[in-house]
């Protein structure tokens, strides 16, 4: 039973600073060097300096970006900078964008932003889609312990096809919104506030019996987990890490969108292109980029056949240099129920299950554990970065794929079977700074 809460939520000040744009940042583990400077330079009360701060060459267990977060943190409070709303509250948080690579084209994302009761998976109230890295969690696990709260929102999906509980919380956004920002995406990111304790009660019950589906996260939510064990075993009486901060959209919305995550695979000092090409198309009928093509043409072949031909069969694309580019389809003779037993049926058709299990795996020899580890695999949102790594000599080989579809993901999902990390890329990130969920707030959960 999913149990969802109001809460008083921690936001900016916006007597003090009325351009929220300046403060709000992408989600932590989307913030590129790059980013994290423009963000310090927006402002010096951006979020970034509390969820992603730089570190110092002299950093040790007395002074380092936690230690520097936890006490930004208390400045921030002290000095107002971040307020705590005086009563609970659901946060109906709508989300313009345009879908990229399809300009002109607009959607929009809508859902609300609650506490929900941490439950271990094994309960089957919530599910986990993709396996999950090791290093993000001890990381974002040592922010907690040292801020006490959570800044960023865990995505998660759950069935309504009636559209009952947006039906619910829809007249909110007849006001004018209680925050709004425009991300360096040009998405627009506006929240309303629900405090009517009638329309809460019935969004409440309307969820109680949904499972829900980890859409983005995993990693916030099983640090979550961590941090709420840690507190049982120090019997903290107060309870408040028995929650998390989430945002839930309907599984059925047209608002969503799942971009790829593309593969670089480096570390491989014997890869030698021939015989990779031999070794496919044990599995694969070989489709290669006429090698006279300019690079820019052999790339972008790859992913406009990619698209085109994956609509057929499971397909992957291949590049490792000017010269050196395929498209991989899934030879029509080939059974994956006996290639890979071990899998169930929804699972082993994916292109991204293909693309580990037979590819990094038994072609590449690369385990899962070093996928995990993150020693051999890189993942990129763009096939041109991913290439380019290529071609600066970064990495032997990168490899593209379609968007997972949401339908599979969640059928997958509810069915407890996992995906292979960076499975999916839903599209717009969460923005961070928009609210927050302090656990030492004074005013109450």
């Amino acid at each position: 039973m999913a149990e969802i809460y109001p809460f008083r939520a921690l936001h900016y000040n916006l007597v003090q600073i009325p351009d929220l744009s300046k403060l709000v940042t992408q989600p932590y583990d989307k913030i590129t060097p790059a980013m994290q400077a423009r963000y310090y330079e927006a402002s010096p009360r951006n979020l970034v300096r509390i969820i992603r701060g730089r570190t110092r060459p002299e950093d040790d267990k007395q002074d380092n970006i936690y230690v520097r977060a936890a006490g930004e943190f208390q400045a921030w409070i002290e000095n107002r900078v971040l307020v705590s709303e005086a009563e609970p509250a659901l946060y109906l948080y709508d989300q313009e964008y345009e879908v990229p690579g399809q300009p002109g084209v607009r959607k929009k994302r809508r859902g609300f932003i609650a506490l929900l009761r941490l439950e271990d998976y094994s309960a089957r109230v919530v599910h986990r889609h993709e396996e999950t890295l090791s290093g993000p969690k001890a990381d974002r696990l040592d922010l907690l312990r040292a801020t006490r709260a959570h800044f960023g929102k865990i995505f998660m999906l759950y069935r309504d096809p009636e559209g009952v509980v947006e039906g619910l919380l829809a007249p909110a956004a007849r006001q004018k919104p209680w925050e709004q920002a425009t991300d360096e995406y040009a998405t627009v990111h506006s929240v309303w506030r629900v405090a009517d304790p009638q329309t809460i009660e019935r969004v409440v019950a309307a969820l109680r019996d949904k499972p829900l589906v980890i859409a983005d996260g995993h990693h916030r939510y099983e640090t979550a987990l961590a941090y709420r064990d840690e507190c049982r075993e120090q019997q903290r009486p107060d309870g408040r890490a028995e929650y998390v901060m989430v945002t839930l959209i309907r599984m059925e919305t047209d608002g969503l969108t799942i971009l790829p995550t593309h593969r670089v695979v480096h570390g491989l000092p014997s890869f030698d292109w021939p015989q990779f090409t031999s070794a496919a198309r044990t599995y694969f009928d070989w489709g290669g980029i006429p090698p006279s093509e300019p690079r820019e043409t052999q790339v972008h072949r790859v992913l406009g056949l990619l698209a085109q031909v994956g609509r057929e069969r499971p397909t992957l694309g291949a590049y490792a240099g000017p010269g050196r580019a395929a498209l991989l389809r899934l030879r029509r003779d080939r059974d994956l129920g006996r290639m890979l037993p071990e899998l169930p049926a929804g699972l082993r058709g994916l292109d991204v299950v293909i693309l580990h299990r037979l590819v990094l795996e038994k072609i590449l020899g690369i385990d899962r554990q070093a996928v995990r580890e993150e020693k051999n695999i890189s993942y990129y949102r763009e096939f041109e970065a991913a290439a380019a790594e290529v071609d600066q000599g970064r990495a032997a080989v990168c490899f593209a794929l379609n968007p997972t579809p949401v339908e599979a993901v969640c059928d997958n999902a509810l069915a407890g079977q996992v995906l292979p990390q960076k499975s999916t890329d839903f599209y717009p990130k969460l923005l961070s700074g928009l609210a927050g969920y302090w656990l030492d707030n004074p005013n109450g959960l």
